[in-house]
């Protein structure tokens, strides 16, 4: 199986965060990374210190979607809740949602839910580390740092550090 390891992660994650740096030059207003749980917030953190070290200052949040999915009834075992973070209301910020890979778009549609339970943001973008197509709904990413083309089937499977030991996307 194919793999992308972490110095690609890295310098995707540098990109990304230079993509969003140069993207608040235009943009007024306070900004905030909201990543979605399981990996979607350890990306959000990532790119908080890398916008910091360019002296561009997010707030941070992570959102548990569990309970928000389309199919949470149908699922066979019970999801593993964690609790969301948004210590501070949602209203008039600019959010990017972080997520690790975005495919059907139906976790997004549900993390675009969940949001709204917290304020009426100014504005929302979605960004995502890996983009792999087969979309079932009309949602696609602003901005994604990798692309890979696998079968709908086909799992694409992310590892970061902090979670696995190890940074790495693994796919067919």
């Amino acid at each position: 199986m194919p793999t992308i390891g972490k110095d690609a992660i890295d310098a995707a994650l540098d990109n990304w965060a230079e993509r969003i740096a140069v993207g608040r030059s235009s943009q007024g207003g306070e900004l905030a990374l909201i990543g979605l749980i399981s990996h979607g917030d350890i990306l959000a953190q990532r790119l908080i210190q890398r916008l910091e070290a360019r002296g561009i200052y997010a707030r941070y949040g992570a959102l548990d979607i569990s309970l928000y999915r389309d199919d949470f009834d149908m699922k066979q075992s019970k999801p593993a809740l964690r609790s969301s973070y948004l210590p501070f209301s949602t209203d008039g910020l600019h959010i990017i949602l972080v997520d690790d890979v975005v495919q059907t778009g139906r976790t997004v549609r549900a993390a675009l839910n969940a949001l709204f339970e917290y304020g009426r943001p100014a504005s929302v973008q979605l960004h995502c580390l890996t983009d792999r197509g087969g979309r079932e709904l009309p949602i696609s990413p602003d901005y994604s740092a990798l692309r890979i083309d696998a079968p709908s089937t086909a799992k694409v499977t992310l590892h970061l550090q902090e979670t696995d030991g190890c940074d790495e996307i693994i796919y067919p």
